[in-house]
């Protein structure tokens, strides 16, 4: 089974190789030509691994006397996470409040400084957010964020609203730990991968192949996109590196130690999480219904001042 993913996997990377050959002997630009040439050596070096390798994906088994347990902080790095916003119900405004909360903690970063770094974006016509998933880098990232997973509701006022009704809304946030000490066995038979060209603004060095990705986790249906990279290659790699941390969130979350014991769920789902939060305009305030705590200056929280939200979140969870 193994080997016929492989011999796939070799084909397609060839067909690639093919398409981009034929797009560099047509390229006028002198920069999108030194990234044709990059991604072909890129492609070729993949093919090269792929070819020496009995498994195209690095896997360990669980079951193993030597490997790391699933559960422990051990196997977090601390200073790295994956964080994934995306809209729930709610139409345009959802998408809006997803990019409110993308830039509190965005904001919270820039004080904090660290590291941010989009690796998808998906935006809709109201100019919010669909899928936003980004990589934070900083000292004790995890720690501080580690309690915002699951789904976050606005009561407010919608700017398109002209009758003055207060609309509900909902977005989901879902933090990810970087895994540094395990990794988890993945079957190359349950993934899919899509492929599409990346999007956003940069007239002719928007890509003209391929690159970015879409992976598909068949069993848990957990889907991964990434366009950061200009190369298909690495976002391959930081879309599996995602799936990882998703899937380690899953099996902790439902107390499982194997991939097959996970029920099928998405982190990402505003239906299927749990609602911790919700951020009332018209009354300034803020209530986590985990803690049963409330907090007011929902204006200044917004533009990033989360310090209390986060440390009374914190010392009450655990």
């Amino acid at each position: 089974m193994e080997q016929d993913y492989l011999t796939k996997e070799i084909q397609r990377i060839e067909k690639e190789i093919q398409i981009n050959v034929k797009a560099l002997e047509n390229e006028e630009s002198i920069e999108m030509k030194k990234m044709l040439e990059e991604e072909i050596s890129d492609l070729k070096k993949q093919k090269e691994a792929l070819e020496n390798s009995s498994a195209p994906i690095p896997s360990y088994d669980n079951n193993d006397e030597n490997s790391e347990s699933i559960n422990g902080d051990d196997n977090i790095d601390e200073n790295t996470v994956i964080l994934e916003i995306r809209s729930g119900a709610g139409g345009d405004e959802a998408g809006l409040f997803a990019h409110d909360l993308y830039r509190m903690y965005s904001r919270y970063g820039e004080k904090m400084g660290w590291k941010i770094t989009e690796n998808f974006v998906n935006e809709n016509e109201a100019g919010g957010i669909k899928t936003l998933i980004c990589e934070i880098k900083g000292k004790g990232v995890y720690s501080s964020l580690k309690y915002e997973s699951g789904v976050h509701r606005v009561q407010r006022v919608p700017v398109t609203e002209s009758s003055g009704r207060i609309h509900t809304s909902t977005a989901t946030v879902a933090v990810l730990p970087k895994i540094k000490k395990i990794d988890i066995e993945i079957k190359p038979d349950d993934l899919k991968w899509d492929f599409f060209r990346s999007g956003g603004k940069g007239g002719q060095n928007v890509n003209k192949v391929s690159t970015a990705v879409r992976l598909t986790h068949i069993p848990t249906d957990t889907v991964i996109e990434c366009q950061e990279e200009r190369f298909q290659g690495r976002n391959r790699d930081k879309a599996l590196e995602i799936l990882h941390a998703k899937l380690y969130t899953q099996m902790q979350d439902q107390n499982v130690k194997n991939i097959t014991d996970l029920r099928s769920f998405q982190v990402g789902s505003a239906d299927r999480s749990q609602k911790i939060r919700t951020y009332n305009f018209s009354q300034d305030r803020i209530t986590d219904h985990r803690i049963n705590k409330t907090w007011h200056s929902i204006e200044r929280v917004m533009s990033g001042e989360i310090d209390k939200i986060l440390s009374d979140t914190k010392q009450e969870m655990e």
